[in-house]
């Protein structure tokens, strides 16, 4: 499934749009993390440890979000965007959304 931040695609014509579709998922920490990235936010540098959890976690939202698109019979999302909030002490939630489409290949129109 193609999937951008743009409104149109190059290359297809959007034929039908098929409504919104997102995908969420929720992370905690956990205390081992905490312990060794509190100290590496002493000396400065990466929290790596939570940049991993933070791609995770979208890559999971991207997947949901599919998921729902391809349960519309849409074969493009486009329009998409992602918000991050707190929802709980060390927890966080990654949201994906965008618009499910229906798409025609420019060059079978000509």
């Amino acid at each position: 499934m193609y999937i951008t931040n743009r409104e149109t695609l190059e290359d297809e014509e959007i034929e039908e749009e098929l409504g919104l579709v997102r995908g969420n998922t929720i992370r905690a920490r956990n205390l081992a993390r905490d312990i060794t990235q509190a100290l590496r936010n002493l000396v400065g540098g990466e929290l790596k440890a939570y940049t991993e959890l933070m791609a995770e976690a979208r890559e999971e939202a991207i997947e949901r979000m599919e998921e729902e698109a391809r349960e519309k019979g849409a074969d493009a999302i486009v329009n998409v965007r992602f918000m991050t909030s707190m929802v709980a002490s060390g927890g966080a939630e990654i949201l994906a959304y965008g618009t499910a489409v229906k798409t025609e290949s420019k060059s079978r129109e000509q």
